[in-house]
């Protein structure tokens, strides 16, 4: 009987460690993406205002960095997610800004239960997944993409695999 105990809860402590069961706020988050090996993690955003979370998509294996940010549309309010290679530091011209974007859309999450909401704002729990849509094919046509950049197409679906100290 005593084993039993002992057993429960040891998978008990288990699960409370799991980045899935864990409590994680969004700004700390970790996600990761099997097909292309990539990862995507959050940072506190600067207080300015504009951007409401930082984040780096990273392909280890082509030593390629895509940096992120989220801001929130007015009227009906939707975390607009704009992954960026290789922007100008500084004021940037539209063009410009246009020429290193990478993607540009709607971060959605999906908690365990399969359930589609809006990305969770900055000190709310993290999702346990996000979703990009055509995330990959938006890629695919950019410059991060090819001889010299990314090789391996990620899926749109990056699933929660840590948490940042």
């Amino acid at each position: 009987m005593r084993a039993k105990g002992t057993t429960a809860l040891a998978l008990t402590a288990v699960l409370a460690a799991s980045p899935s069961v864990a409590a994680c706020k969004q700004e700390l988050a970790v996600y990761s993406e099997p097909e292309a090996n990539a990862s995507l993690e959050f940072a506190p955003a600067a207080p300015n205002g504009s951007t409401s979370h930082t984040f780096k998509i990273k392909f280890p294996e082509n030593s390629v960095i895509l940096d992120g940010v989220v801001m929130w549309t007015e009227g009906v309010a939707r975390p607009v997610g704009i992954v960026m290679h290789k922007c100008p530091e500084g004021d940037v011209t539209g063009a410009e800004l246009e020429a290193c974007t990478v993607w540009q859309g709607v971060i959605y999450a999906i908690d365990g239960q399969g359930n589609v909401d809006l990305l969770p704002p900055e000190g709310a729990d993290s999702a346990a997944q996000l979703l990009l849509p055509d995330f990959a094919p938006a890629l695919r046509q950019s410059s991060a993409y090819g001889m010299a950049g990314v090789s391996k197409m990620p899926w749109d679906a990056f699933k929660m695999s840590g948490c940042q100290e």
